[in-house]
């Protein structure tokens, strides 16, 4: 590691990148960072424009391809970023001689497992294929979220309660490896983040409200945390100006994430549009959620 805490460069950075804005915000940084990424984008799911970065697009499971780009441009770090929406079907993955003995085990894992598990063979995969995955936080640790308000507004007393009820929910629906996010409103929750993300969850917030299913006296929060076994080198939580308008349209008070464990994106827009529609944002510690 370097003294700044960074891993010591010895070649080149790939990103595999899937859907959503967080592998550009990635790829910008790195380059202010000294680094000049090349951008795996994967088919079917990376849906920004790549063209300003050296970047191909390749099926999610074509090791083969993966690998021989790995030779080819140097590259001896990755970074997992962005969405992937569909698991590789089994014809799609391309093996090499290296990764031939684990097929078995990855058709299982897609069969079968939680999204975790698909993540940790996909990062196994790609260290047998010859270079070492690593996590945004070690590219970027600027956007880590830190303890404590980071917007002008300030959880009440109320928001703190349902804070702690939100992380218990949070924390067991992360042990079931199904989601990240939970919405506590009242001291009681209402939601929970399944496959289709934090912004679908909060849509139906929005229409449980409507339909006075849920009271319109109380605000709530939503809480975002790891899961407790989730490998932090892919998968982190974020959050960015879109939360805070779909918090905002939920009717929340605000939104709470796991300090060093959850992503801010947009900063500086996100902390803008907390101001205008009155959001608080904090980052806590999952074991003491209140304080």
């Amino acid at each position: 590691m370097n003294m700044d805490g960074r891993p010591n460069k010895t070649g080149r950075l790939a990103i595999i990148a899937g859907a959503g804005m967080l592998p550009h915000h990635v790829a910008d940084a790195a380059r202010i960072h000294g680094e000049d990424p090349f951008i795996i984008a994967l088919s079917n799911e990376a849906d920004q424009d790549w063209s300003g970065f050296d970047h191909q697009r390749l099926g999610i499971g074509n090791f083969k391809a993966i690998t021989t780009l790995f030779r080819q441009k140097g590259i001896d770090r990755v970074v997992l970023s962005g969405g992937v929406r569909r698991r590789p079907e089994w014809r799609d993955i391309k093996p090499t001689l290296r990764t031939l003995a684990k097929v078995p085990e990855v058709l299982k894992t897609l069969l079968s497992g939680g999204d975790d598990a698909v993540l940790k063979m996909a990062i196994e995969l790609i260290e047998v294929s010859g270079a070492r995955v690593i996590g945004v936080q070690d590219i970027v640790p600027e956007l880590l979220a830190e303890i404590g308000p980071l917007s002008q507004q300030v959880p009440t007393v109320e928001d703190r309660r349902d804070i702690e009820v939100a992380v218990e929910a949070a924390v067991a629906l992360g042990r079931l490896d199904v989601g990240q996010g939970a919405v506590a409103v009242g001291g009681r929750v209402v939601a929970l983040e399944g496959p289709e993300g934090t912004d679908a969850m909060l849509k139906r917030v929005a229409q449980l409200r409507t339909e006075g299913r849920i009271s319109s006296r109380r605000k709530g929060v939503l809480v975002k945390l790891c899961k407790p076994q989730q490998d932090q080198r892919a998968d982190l939580p974020s959050i960015g100006p879109s939360t805070i308008i779909g918090a905002y349209e939920a009717g929340l008070a605000g939104i709470a994430v796991e300090a060093g464990r959850a992503l801010i994106l947009e900063r500086e827009a996100m902390l803008a549009a907390a101001r205008s529609h009155e959001i608080f944002v904090t980052g806590i510690d999952r074991s003491h959620p209140g304080d």
